[in-house]
């Protein structure tokens, strides 16, 4: 598996695979061809179909415009066969001939893949063990915790990028409470988490804490639909979960940043377990490889928090991933809006359930986190192409219909 690098990245929302790995494309493309006359992009499948609401486009156009014209070609019923976030871009030169051509793929988070085992990733293979079994093993036989792993195979270096990871959920968390108005799009959706703050604060401590962990995960969501700066945990969409766990759990029981990088570690462990043996992707797999990969990311990480053994975590991992089995990816509009903020703040609240179910347990149980993401992985393969991010079934179509 990558580092921990390739999977917490900070930018821009609104999607990691639709604005974020186009972007990261764009730069590659332009950098070898600084002196282009002029591209053309093609985008497929899904990157076409809620490419505009994603600004898709938009992302491309700030990067390659400044060397010269762009011009956006969209095939929303066009799947290339590797991932249905296909790109081809294309430069030409003065007199019009074919400089390059190049098919590229946003696999998820804002990674890029030219196919088959050929990920573009800086860091190259960093852990050895690809399996929760495997490296719940290597923890008995060493005596350790899985964020220890995490520092023996990524070195020291690791907690400073953690640190600038965990400032900048901290920012985007505070930065979303103090946002109020609507949100970018044809919605006119109105943010939420301000409200929401408040009013928490006004219940008794039981409701007190659940709403405020519905305000902290709004707010990293609302963030990330207006294009503002957010941390992938595993993706832009579902951004708020994680955050919103550990801000919440920061304050409300005074965990040190030691304590919630140990947490961070852990978390980004589970969710590479993921993107090596599935998919972190809605367009492949649906909202449980977003949504649901987040939420058994916080689960475990709160689980770990608390105390929980190595197995109590992979359980709280596991529920978390297990109860979001099937969970369709069809934004309205497009839009990193409806249903995701709601997800969001949902899977944030079943994340810390799931922490309390696997704490009152041994840590014991019949079905595996590595049996759940296989079982993910096949169902994101039996979706219907309409329920992965092409907004064209679901809550999407029903909501244009009407």
């Amino acid at each position: 598996m990558n580092s921990l690098r390739e999977l917490y990245k900070i930018g821009k929302g609104p999607s990691s695979s639709h604005t974020m790995g186009p972007y990261s494309a764009a730069r590659l493309f332009g950098d070898r061809h600084t002196d282009a006359a002029r591209f053309e992009v093609t985008l497929y499948g899904s990157l076409a179909a809620t490419g505009k609401g994603h600004m898709t486009d938009a992302a491309i156009q700030e990067v390659l415009e400044p060397i010269g014209p762009v011009e956006i070609v969209w095939e929303p019923s066009h799947f290339l066969e590797y991932h249905p976030n296909g790109m081809l871009f294309k430069a030409f030169g003065a007199d019009d001939a074919l400089l390059e051509e190049w098919t590229v793929y946003s696999i998820g988070g804002g990674a890029l893949s030219e196919g088959p085992g050929k990920e573009l990733s800086r860091s190259g293979e960093v852990y050895e063990l690809n399996t929760l079994a495997d490296i719940i093993q290597w923890c008995d036989n060493n005596g350790r915790s899985f964020w220890e792993y995490v520092d023996v195979c990524e070195g020291p270096d690791i907690w400073d990028y953690l640190q600038e990871i965990w400032e900048a959920m901290k920012a985007s968390v505070e930065r979303g409470l103090n946002h109020e108005g609507r949100l970018p799009g044809p919605l006119n959706l109105a943010r939420k988490a301000s409200v929401y703050y408040v009013k928490a604060l006004g219940y008794q401590p039981n409701l007190r804490s659940r709403g405020l962990v519905f305000a902290y995960a709004l707010a990293v969501s609302e963030e990330n639909a207006s294009g503002g700066q957010i941390v992938t945990a595993p993706t832009c969409g579902s951004s708020g979960v994680l955050p919103g766990v550990l801000y919440h759990l920061a304050k409300g029981h005074a965990f040190t940043d030691t304590k919630i990088l140990h947490a961070l570690a852990t978390a980004g462990l589970i969710g590479n377990v993921v993107k090596q043996n599935a998919s972190i992707s809605g367009a492949e797999v649906g909202c449980q490889g977003e949504v649901g990969v987040a939420c058994a990311m916080a689960s475990g990480a709160a689980c770990q928090l608390f105390g929980g053994s190595p197995y109590q975590v992979e359980y709280a991992a596991e529920m978390g991933l297990e109860h979001h089995l099937g969970m369709t990816c069809d934004p309205v509009c497009g839009l990193v809006q409806i249903p995701c903020i709601e997800r969001n703040a949902f899977a944030a609240t079943r994340a810390l359930d799931s922490n309390v179910y696997s704490a009152f347990s041994d840590g014991r149980h019949r079905i595996s986190f590595d049996h759940v993401v296989e079982v993910m992985k096949q169902t994101g393969k039996d979706l219907p192409s309409l329920y992965k991010e092409t907004s064209a079934g679901g809550l999407a179509l029903k909501y244009q219909n009407k």
